[in-house]
């Protein structure tokens, strides 16, 4: 978990499917967001200029130089990999990248934390959750704001149950088509909407993606099966895996990747790395490999 707690400052607005990429170019062309013609430049309004900048700060586009990373010349440079995002193995990345960047605490308390206390949960428990979490470390925040959050946050991954007034905000959000976060058909006797983060096998992920992640969140040689499932901002917290799934990608890893070896010993797993393979060589081999499936 990160040290310290950053909440808003994404101006109310999810982020949309196309702002990444406007995002990159931006900065590649030497511009700044806070140019006087930023406007301008990116087509949207002011508070959208404000929002595209820290959305690109927490997915870990931009360094807290405002510099562009390495991950986004990979995914959104001249030569990036999948620069408008039709690949599903993108969005999972993506997803990895906002919750382990840390620079939008409300995604590692979400999937690190709060959904191992309440699978099912309304807007208002997330909210009363972080505002606990907030007291206990001291940290002042208004409900208003923690409210804006939890509600960015669901729209992030959950479908509307219906387009309403704003079908634009409500189904352009960057990681709905993943699946993290359901709403359910039932609400609480108060009316709140109830949502569910699921543990699930999740073998429609990215083996590359998978081990992209373990490589950025592990050192060494070997790394057990309990931490990967069960440390802050790992895989079985990030991507809401079970253990079923969980091992079912180390093992496709082990057999993608003779560098890596799954073993289990008397029940003690652990993946082991004969040497360890290059984080953005992994991805490169899910990118050449993989057939794009369009979102569209």
């Amino acid at each position: 978990m990160a040290s310290s707690f950053t909440f808003s400052g994404h101006e109310s607005f999810p982020c949309r499917q196309f702002w990444l990429k406007k995002g990159y170019d931006f900065v590649a062309s030497g511009h700044k967001f806070s140019d006087d013609d930023s406007i301008v430049r990116l087509g949207v309004g002011k508070n959208m200029v404000t929002s595209i900048q820290f959305w690109m700060r927490s997915f870990g586009l931009l360094s807290e130089g405002l510099e562009l990373t390495e991950i986004a010349h990979f995914v959104f440079g001249p030569e990036g990999k999948d620069p408008f995002l039709e690949d599903t193995g993108t969005l999972w990345l993506l997803h990895y990248l906002l919750v382990s960047t840390g620079r939008a605490t409300i995604y590692q308390f979400a999937f690190n934390e709060f959904r191992k206390q309440r699978i099912e949960f309304t807007r208002e428990q997330f909210t009363n959750y972080l505002n606990r979490k907030c007291g206990e470390n001291d940290y002042t925040i208004s409900l208003r704001t923690l409210r804006s959050d939890v509600d960015v946050l669901i729209r992030t991954y959950s479908r509307p149950a219906d387009r309403g007034a704003n079908p634009e905000d409500d189904f352009s959000s960057l990681l709905i088509d993943i699946d993290l976060i359901q709403r359910m058909t039932r609400s609480k006797a108060d009316g709140g909407t109830v949502y569910r983060i699921e543990s699930k096998d999740r073998i429609t992920i990215p083996t590359e993606v998978i081990l992209f992640a373990i490589l950025q969140q592990n050192d060494g040689q070997s790394i057990s099966f309990s931490r990967l499932m069960a440390d802050p901002n790992n895989m079985g917290n990030v991507f809401a895996l079970n253990r079923d799934g969980l091992q079912r990608h180390a093992e496709l890893i082990a057999q993608k990747f003779p560098q890596v070896i799954f073993t289990d010993d008397a029940g003690i797993k652990e993946i082991q790395f004969s040497k360890r393979p290059d984080p953005y060589t992994v991805l490169d081999h899910y990118y050449r490999n993989a057939q794009v499936f369009s979102l569209n």
